[in-house]
């Protein structure tokens, strides 16, 4: 049987990831996927 202080159980709820948090990575990771997927269109149509 293991005992868990309280303070030991707010540290871990504190590092937990928010969602908003995770939502705000999935739209910067998907704008910059975007502009790197544009920059190589560009690159291989030759900057037309």
């Amino acid at each position: 049987m293991s005992y868990v202080p309280e303070d030991k159980k707010k540290k871990d709820d504190d590092k937990k990831i928010s969602n908003g948090r995770i939502m705000i990575w999935i739209v910067v990771g998907g704008v910059g996927l975007y502009f790197l997927g544009s920059g190589i269109v560009g690159i291989i149509a030759g900057g037309r």
